[in-house]
């Protein structure tokens, strides 16, 4: 069983994190071991094949490492392979972790994933699960555990992937909620890069050819980044387009080719707005490239 101390407790969809409540894929409840989901937290999806690569542990621990000094929480789903090596690397690093399990989160976790789910509890991450405590692992309980991971986070990244498999479908998942998907590329003849190959391949995913700049890609703001933000909602006169472009950015950094993507503001506007923001204080930007918006 897991961690003995720890009880299972049911959260109603109504208490989510706006995050997953704006999923497609949101369910009515879940069942939480550990930490509680806040609206704080910053989640970002990790997936993968069960079966990796031999570089495949070094590849998760620089990714991982990567978001260190975020409030990223990195998210996967227990399995061996990627899952494993990113949580673990979580746990190395001190960056909270979340497992989403396709199985009832009082059913017994055996081997190697059972010592890893009591490390997780114990370093204060958590167990979540869809499924009422009994509810054992099978083929139909999957599919639903990648929805969640897919509907809990801001950005998802496939580390390795065979053509076909969970991970892609978790991708799919992130598509349909119009969410962040990055990709990174692999060897043209292995089998465990055929999957990511072919997302960035057909343009569903952006590419990410150095671990060291996720958490960039992801968008995630450093504490360093923070600090140079102040502000008060209180007594701020913002127009509706620049509370628009705060609040859908909240928390996160974007390059300026990124905002012009994601929003339909013409170029001077957009660089108008941004004007604005930084006056009042709510973003700030170094070089005029990356913009980090202050927590809405």
């Amino acid at each position: 069983m897991c961690y003995k101390d720890t009880k299972s407790k049911e959260i109603l969809a109504e208490n989510f994190p706006d995050i997953l409540k704006k999923s497609k894929f949101c369910p009515s409840k879940l069942y939480v071991k550990g930490m509680e989901l806040s609206q704080d937290m910053v989640g970002v999806a990790m997936v993968g094949t069960r079966r990796p690569s031999p570089s495949a542990p070094l590849l998760c621990d620089l990714l991982v490492k990567s978001l260190m000094g975020t409030k990223a929480v990195v998210i996967s789903g227990l399995a061996p392979g990627i899952d494993s090596f990113c949580h673990n690397a979580a746990l190395k690093y001190k960056i909270p972790t979340i497992a989403v399990m396709g199985q009832g989160l009082e059913t017994l976790i055996s081997g190697s994933r059972g010592d890893l789910a009591n490390q997780i509890l114990k370093e204060g991450g958590s167990l979540i699960s869809a499924f009422e405590d009994q509810v054992t692992a099978a083929k139909w309980t999957f599919p639903l555990r990648n929805k969640i991971i897919a509907g809990l986070a801001h950005a998802t990244i496939v580390v390795e992937s065979k053509i076909k498999g969970g991970a892609l479908l978790t991708a799919e998942h992130v598509l349909k909620d119009n969410r962040l998907l990055l990709s990174v590329p692999g060897d043209f003849n292995r089998e465990t890069a055929a999957g990511c190959n072919a997302l960035l391949k057909t343009g569903k995913a952006k590419a990410l050819f150095d671990p060291s700049d996720f958490a960039l890609y992801a968008g995630l703001s450093t504490k360093n980044d923070e600090k140079n933000i102040e502000f008060s909602k209180r007594h701020l006169n913002l127009s509706k387009e620049a509370q628009e472009l705060w609040k859908e950015s909240s928390a996160f950094t974007f390059t300026l080719d990124e905002l012009q993507e994601k929003f339909s503001f013409k170029a001077h506007l957009l660089l108008a707005i941004l004007t604005e923001l930084e006056i009042a204080g709510v973003v700030h930007s170094n070089d005029f490239i990356r913009y980090h918006f202050a927590k809405w």
